[in-house]
């Protein structure tokens, strides 16, 4: 189905019946991607007395309890709140579901012993286009990363200064395959996530920062009709489903 989406910037051209969804589902057990030194997310038929909510088990329905972590273990959407006194909603200050989006392909550089992402890097890859949204996919992008256990390992992430050039373009939604855009143990200084928002100026409330995403090697870099999916819970990160659509020329 042909479908011309208004942006603030343009008017676009999508086929919806060809979605890109470059989320990781969420699985029960370990099979599923992780990180944060946490276990893995657990579901389970809820039980009380003689009830239990499997129908393998003999119930008419199925009726599970999850135990799960935004920020450990799927791709999650969240807002300035993430790092304030104050929780803010990514539900509330989430408002632009569409959006026009740039997928950009980076493979970390090494900086003593990590592996991180530059302001150099992205500024090359964007060059002068002005979009709402970028998408990072970093190098290697192995299949794994849709279970890989990312606890004590060291992941690549952005440098401030890297968090500081978007936040001065205008992006408004980051989208990162990693478990976060700061280094796994930085002492709770969260550099390119307080610049990202602007925390030290006009805090950008509308802003979002997606962590866990994966896009398949057969996605292509370029522009891309962006749609934000985002399960409506009021905390300050919520699973997403970012889906991705080829504006039609």
């Amino acid at each position: 189905m042909i479908a011309s989406i208004q942006l603030r910037s343009k008017t676009i051209k999508v086929d919806l019946s060809k979605p890109l969804d470059i989320s990781i589902p969420i699985r029960d057990g370990n099979e599923n991607v992780n990180a944060w030194y946490v276990d893995p997310p657990k579901m389970q038929p809820y039980t009380d007395g003689e009830f239990t909510g499997s129908v393998l088990e003999g119930s008419a329905v199925n009726f599970y309890k999850f135990e799960y972590i935004p920020h450990s273990h799927g791709t999650h959407t969240e807002c300035v709140g993430h790092i304030t006194e104050k929780v803010h909603s990514v539900n509330s200050h989430l408002k632009q579901y569409f959006n026009l989006a740039e997928l950009i392909t980076v493979a970390p550089e090494k900086l003593g012993d990590d592996f991180v992402i530059s302001a150099k890097q992205i500024r090359y890859a964007l060059r002068n286009k002005k979009r709402e949204a970028l998408i990072i996919r970093t190098l290697p992008n192995m299949l794994q990363k849709r279970t890989q256990q990312y606890s004590n390992t060291n992941p690549p992430y952005l440098l401030e200064d890297a968090a500081h050039y978007l936040a001065s373009k205008g992006i408004k939604h980051l989208l990162i395959d990693l478990p976060s855009i700061d280094r796994e143990q930085d002492q709770g200084a969260l550099l390119a996530h307080r610049a990202f928002w602007k925390l030290e100026g006009k805090v950008r409330y509308d802003a979002t920062i997606t962590e866990f995403i994966y896009v398949d090697n057969s996605i292509e870099d370029g522009t891309y009709l962006l749609d934000l999916q985002v399960a409506p819970f009021e905390n300050d990160a919520s699973p997403s489903r970012p889906v991705l659509y080829q504006p039609i020329q």
